[in-house]
């Protein structure tokens, strides 16, 4: 069934106004917090999978959801499911949906990049999916309007997304372009760096409010600490970004556009929270710092050059998070388990009354932290599957928890720092 809906008249519904499903990615593990974010705006939760959430909305909704979403990869917005049994139908199937009534505002350079999952008896190379889809787009565009677009690997302007699975096939219009993971500030990545929406999906899960202290050492090239300072302001992580899929589709109207970013403008906020980022290595820090710069936020980090046992850390609580190495793609796992233990040394001697956190995809050498782990939450860095360990670290010789009740998640679960 073709979801592109006609009117009486048999001009196409614009898709700017009709609700359709829309499908959000994200890294595999994370759709819990994506999920949540989701709600938060607004929108429902229909369908919760482990690397992507279903909502749905017009085209118009994907304008906010492109702008707001600190976890998702991919905004994508259904146009249509049918059946395909083998390429042929594949074929048939795309060149039924009026792409003309879609694709490309008039006067614009037409160019078309096409995206592919498949998972079919028919097919061993999503290459050739996408050579198939896009030969039946450019194919109607040439019979009903005169136009072939180019078409290439480049997302910088419309996307369309292929998703076949056994013979059930959706198509959908990929509204983001670029994975929204790339936020533009990270232009010295460093080695081995946290990706943005796994950084905020972290953030989120410690439950930081974004108005007590956020200390992280070893910061490396600062994507912990940019988002933490991005939440705190409560900015639009999207605001950063130039350039959307959904800006290239037919129908596209940029006075709507400027109207939901100047919302997202105005919904930041002041913060009293002091964000704290060091690391030992005086490349790191800046680093950091350029990319802070770069996404607006180096005055509300304090970036400063010392051993992680050094980092100053606030009086009043918060939460205080590394990411260590864990001897994947660097490190020594004999050295590690040395730094593992000092990590736990710096938790108990200098974070008393905040919750302490550390990713790392050795267990193994979380082991090493001398610590209990109040929770173990599983997060995945690309396919290695990971754990965010939480430790509650009691204020010790510089206040008493019976006199400071900062720092700890109060019993009803909720987010007291």
């Amino acid at each position: 069934m073709i979801r592109v809906a006609l009117s009486a008249s048999g001009a196409v519904m614009t898709c700017w106004t009709r609700k359709s499903k829309i499908l959000i990615t994200c890294p595999k593990g994370i759709s819990p917090w994506l999920a949540g974010e989701i709600r938060a705006l607004g929108f429902p939760v229909l369908v919760e999978a482990e690397a992507a959430v279903e909502t749905e909305g017009t085209l118009a909704d994907t304008m906010p959801l492109n702008l707001h979403l600190r976890t998702g990869h991919r905004v994508l917005y259904a146009v249509a499911d049918f059946q395909a049994e083998n390429p042929q139908d594949l074929y048939g199937g795309l060149r039924d949906i009026p792409w003309e009534e879609i694709l490309f505002e008039r006067g614009e350079h037409a160019y078309l990049s096409i995206t592919s999952t498949a998972d079919t008896p028919s097919i061993n190379d999503t290459r050739f999916v996408n050579q198939k889809a896009k030969d039946a787009i450019v194919d109607r565009m040439q019979e009903r309007c005169g136009l072939r677009p180019d078409s290439g690997p480049d997302r910088n302007r419309a996307v369309v997304h292929v998703f076949w699975r056994e013979s059930a096939v959706s198509i959908y219009l990929d509204t983001s372009g670029e994975p929204l993971s790339r936020r533009s500030y990270r232009k010295i990545p460093l080695s081995a760096p946290m990706q943005e929406t796994l950084a905020a999906a972290v953030i989120l899960a410690t439950g930081w409010n974004g108005r007590s202290g956020f200390v992280n050492p070893m910061c490396g090239s600062g994507t912990l600490a940019i988002e933490a300072a991005l939440f705190a302001q409560g900015r639009a992580p999207g605001l950063l970004r130039s350039n959307y899929g959904l800006m290239h589709l037919r129908g596209f109207d940029p006075a709507a556009w400027r109207a939901a970013r100047a919302q997202a403008h105005e919904a930041q906020r002041e913060t009293a929270a002091r964000i704290i980022a060091t690391d030992i290595d005086p490349r790191a820090v800046a680093a950091a710092r350029q990319n802070a710069r770069t996404a607006g936020v180096e005055e509300r980090i304090e970036f400063a050059v010392c051993p992680f046992q050094e980092t100053p850390v606030p009086e009043r609580g918060g939460v205080v998070i590394l990411n260590p190495p864990y001897g994947e793609r660097t490190g020594d796992i004999s050295t590690l388990t040395g730094l593992y233990r000092e990590i736990g040394d710096f938790f108990k001697k200098r974070c008393g009354g905040y919750r302490g956190y550390i990713f790392t995809g050795n267990t193994a050498l979380g082991k090493q932290v001398g610590l209990r782990t109040k929770r173990r939450i599983p997060f995945y860095n690309g396919e290695l599957e990971c754990r965010l360990l939480e430790y509650e670290l009691y204020e010790g010789s510089r206040r008493t928890e019976q006199e400071h009740g900062g720092g700890r998640r109060p019993p009803d679960g909720g987010h007291g720092e």
